[in-house]
């Protein structure tokens, strides 16, 4: 990702010399905008193989989370019944609700 963002700098700086020495170098705003217009389009084509590997790779580190978080959501043990109170309690449930009939 590194590479991908200093690539983008590099061809943004470019830009901007190129306009600087073609003669835009009076207004500030429109060198900065047309810089920053033109290397956003040419980065969007070539970069586009980077940007598809990058995006290939944080596609494959969601899945691996997201699958390791289901076997451990899957083998994680049964809530006791402490912990089936605590979630009656904070969820609103009286304790008649719950069928206790303890004084508190």
């Amino acid at each position: 990702m590194v590479r991908y963002g200093l690539l983008r700098l590099l061809i943004f700086f470019g830009f901007l010399l190129l306009f600087w020495l073609i003669g835009i170098r009076d207004n500030p705003v429109l060198l900065i905008g047309a810089a920053a217009l033109s290397s956003a389009a040419a980065s969007y084509v070539l970069l586009r193989g980077m940007r598809d590997e990058i995006t290939a790779n944080l596609v494959e580190r969601h899945e691996a989370r997201a699958q390791a978080k289901q076997e451990a959501a899957a083998s994680a043990p049964a809530p006791s019944s402490d912990e089936a109170a605590e979630d009656a309690e904070v969820d609103g449930v009286g304790p008649a609700e719950r069928g206790d009939t303890r004084d508190r």
